[in-house]
């Protein structure tokens, strides 16, 4: 799917309207051509705090799209981005209110249409793009990879199982690694019912 957005020879012009957590956050924001938001908008991608990796080449098309240093704080740390800071780091191009956005997305679009000519905002995306794509093709297959090194190592289940017991109203030793039925612990492991 990703390969086909990267070679798409029209313009992607991506509409976010609420909140793009994970992979919603994380696959198309940073090869959309165009990104329009409403104001209730934001994205977060808390991979790190679920053991894994960013997905399908992410990681480089944010660091391409608001720099490295900003990209590691978005995707390292989970931050939540609102639509505002979007737009000042430059990842949205423009904020629209929340109420009426699908029209008032439609309505800038056709503007933009009108005054515009398609075959060259697609030759000029082509020009653009070129240089990237081979960079954003690998990063796809290099981010598959580091996926399941993190699922081969356990990190994934290990979060999750944590998670999952704290939504249960179990505590859950930190020391205690590798999960397999956690309900059912051993005499080894040690598991603490929260009152």
């Amino acid at each position: 799917m990703l390969r086909s957005i990267i070679d798409h020879k029209k313009v992607f012009v991506l509409a976010l309207n609420g909140p793009g957590v994970g992979g919603g956050a994380a696959w198309f924001e940073g090869i959309a051509d165009i990104v329009l938001a409403s104001d209730s908008a934001y994205l977060q991608v808390p991979f790190s705090s679920l053991g894994l990796v960013p997905e399908n080449g992410s990681a480089i098309n944010f660091a391409q799209s608001i720099g490295v240093h900003r990209a590691n704080e978005f995707m390292m740390f989970g931050r939540k981005l609102s639509a505002q800071e979007l737009l000042d780091w430059g990842l949205v191009n423009k904020i629209f209110p929340a109420v009426g956005f699908h029209d008032s997305v439609n309505t800038y679009l056709r503007e933009q249409l009108e005054v515009n000519d398609g075959k060259s905002m697609m030759e000029m995306k082509r020009l653009q793009n070129a240089p990237l794509r081979e960079g954003r093709l690998l990063a796809v297959l290099n981010s598959v990879d580091a996926l399941a090194e993190r699922f081969v190592d356990g990190a994934p289940l290990e979060r999750f199982a944590v998670k999952k017991a704290a939504l249960e109203g179990i505590l859950i030793h930190p020391y205690y690694q590798y999960f397999t039925d956690y309900s059912q612990p051993s005499p080894k492991e040690r598991n603490y019912r929260l009152e």
